[in-house]
């Protein structure tokens, strides 16, 4: 558990002992973006990657990163308009959502179609999500965090557990073993990164790439009717900005970022 010796934590009292099991712990971890080659996004509704890590998509991009999306629910319940009826709003928001990955420069996109707000963790969801991870074999997988403090809205939460789920799960040979059947193998995912924590430890730069952010949330009109989306934007930015004064620069994203071993038995892993 530790990467500091032991004989080093005989000398230190327990608080200073777990700090410095914590720090070299992330120490050890460096910044896992850097060398990442494909990173999968897995979202509860078409709009949700822009408008938290959408400056850190275009990064990856910009670095040659391959990058793709999972969207879990249809996106059918966003609006208030009594007269967009959901099966309509749910051809809009894929449209949407395809106009705002384009801008971004995302490789591909996979729907998963579950009602909106009616997500739940299931088995028959987690196995098809260990299946795309197989497929697609990211080093980084990228979704919303379920433990955020009083989050209430179901797919945000079960998107996350599926997520840190099928992270965990898709390297072990047994589990949906019709994959091998396929010809799929068993793939390891080296690193989750939530986003919406309340404890990020990793914060990404991303003032050279707010501009392109902003117009890929503009591309998802339906959700931002009238005057929203300029008061929307700005919040966001301002957002960015608080979060540049924790690394020192102008705009930033923040994480929490874990290995996946971190998510199972790992009493560290709040800490980290």
């Amino acid at each position: 558990m530790s990467v500091i010796p032991y004989e080093s934590l005989e000398r230190l009292s327990w608080d200073e002992a777990y700090d410095a099991i914590v720090e070299a712990r992330r120490r050890a971890m460096g910044n896992v973006f850097e060398g990442a080659r494909r990173v999968l996004c897995v979202q509860p509704h078409p709009d949700d990657t822009e408008i938290a890590v959408g400056g850190t998509v275009a990064w990856m991009r910009g670095r040659g990163v391959e990058v793709a999306y999972v969207t879990m629910t249809d996106g059918c319940m966003g609006t208030s308009d009594p007269m967009l009826y959901p099966e309509k709003l749910a051809e809009v928001r894929k449209r949407e959502q395809e106009e705002a990955a384009k801008i971004l420069g995302v490789d591909r996109l996979i729907w998963m179609n579950y009602r909106d707000s009616e997500l739940s963790v299931s088995l028959e969801a987690r196995g098809k999500l260990i299946t795309i991870i197989r497929e697609f074999k990211p080093d980084i997988v990228v979704t919303v965090d379920p433990w955020l403090t009083y989050e209430v809205h179901p797919d945000h939460i079960a998107t996350g557990i599926l997520a840190a789920e099928a992270s965990m799960f898709s390297g072990l040979v047994h589990i949906n073993p019709q994959d091998l059947r396929s010809g799929l193998t068993p793939h390891r995912v080296k690193f989750i990164a939530f986003y919406w924590s309340r404890k990020p430890n990793t914060y990404v730069d991303v003032s050279r790439y707010v501009d392109v952010k902003l117009e890929a949330i503009s591309a998802h009109r339906s959700q931002f009717p009238g005057e929203n989306l300029d008061r929307f934007l700005e919040t966001i930015k301002a957002y960015m900005k608080f979060m540049g004064k924790r690394l020192g620069v102008e705009y930033a994203e923040p994480f929490k970022i874990l290995p996946v071993g971190s998510l199972h038995c790992d009493i560290f892993a709040e800490d980290i």
